[in-house]
């Protein structure tokens, strides 16, 4: 029994603990306002229902970052209706908002649909792409620009997600899932499989070699390990990279795919392991990091900024 001021005999009441002011206070959530650019997330690599899969868990990461997203998923080489193409799903969100531009012009009070202010540099771009891609690929940007090019006006490309501290936090949890790197460095605890030398692997060419290796630099200093990043797309650079890693002093090595999925051709990874001579740890696929970073680059191009936008964006 208990009664309006709490529980009978003076036990105590739990009260909800009142929101902390100021700095310390946790932002309230950002949530994308009607009429905002759609994301379109271009996917490289040979279309499949395993890319489509891991784009749809990352978008779901950007939409818990950013709720009320709008997001969609192009394939850079995407012809089909199941694997539909960055110009067609452009093409359809332009149609979109014309769509409801005629409908606004019909009917001007209609509240359900909000009016797109232009910005300060014009109007609102109708789409923001972002190339599912963790380093530059000329190639595969290549297509993406084309595509954004020939596409209806309005959309607008960001640059790839790194280099990023997310993505060296990323690459460390991977070996640490695969029992190659400790899990905490402040813990001190030791794996009897840790590797004492890395060899991070990209693809792109010599340009996301040049991205990796900062990308390396910062999980050197999270493993205290040296770090090589290699094209894993190049016949033996892995192999060579290996064996620099142990003229240096390395025993133990261990390939870490600085690459998110898609991008990779099947087997490649392993392939190159073997031919290393060491384990590999698994590709980063929809790590949490990842969606944060793609939800970031859109926030950045469409002028809305994510409560939890990540920090720590280098310049190259």
């Amino acid at each position: 029994m208990s009664s309006s001021t709490g529980p009978e005999g003076g036990l105590p009441v739990r009260m909800p603990r009142p929101r902390k002011p100021g700095r310390h206070r946790r932002p309230e959530p950002v949530v994308a306002p009607e009429g905002a650019p759609a994301l379109v997330l271009a996917v490289p690599g040979v279309p499949s229902d395993a890319a489509r899969g891991l784009a749809e868990e990352i978008i779901s990461i950007a939409r818990s970052e950013l709720p009320g997203l709008d997001a969609r998923i192009a394939f850079v080489d995407g012809t089909e209706d199941a694997f539909p193409g960055v110009e067609a799903v452009l093409a359809q969100v332009a149609a979109e908002r014309a769509a409801r531009s005629a409908r606004r012009a019909q009917d001007p009070s209609a509240a359900e649909e909000a009016v797109e202010e232009p910005g300060p540099e014009g109007p609102a771009p109708s789409a923001v792409v972002v190339p599912l891609l963790a380093g530059p690929d000329a190639s595969v940007l290549g297509r993406i620009r084309e595509a954004v090019q020939n596409g209806e006006a309005g959309a607008e490309l960001t640059d790839v997600l790194g280099p990023h501290p997310l993505l060296a936090e990323a690459v460390h949890v991977r070996l640490s899932e695969a029992g190659l790197a400790r899990a905490d460095r402040a813990r001190l605890f030791t794996v009897a499989t840790a590797a004492d030398g890395i060899v991070l692997a990209t693809s792109g060419g010599a340009e996301a070699v040049q991205v990796a290796g900062i990308t390396g630099m910062l999980l050197a200093a999270r493993l205290a390990v040296p770090v090589l990043a290699a094209p894993l797309d190049e016949p033996g650079a892995i192999a060579r990279a290996a064996g620099e890693l142990k003229s240096a002093g390395s025993q133990q090595l261990a390939l870490a795919p600085c690459l998110i999925g898609p991008e990779a051709p099947e087997g490649l990874v392993e392939a190159a392991a073997q031919e290393a001579g060491c384990h590999a740890a698994e590709l980063l696929g929809a790590y949490p990091a990842v969606g944060k970073l793609v939800a970031s680059a859109y926030g950045a191009k469409a002028g809305i900024s994510p409560a939890n936008a990540p920090q720590g964006t280098m310049a190259r």
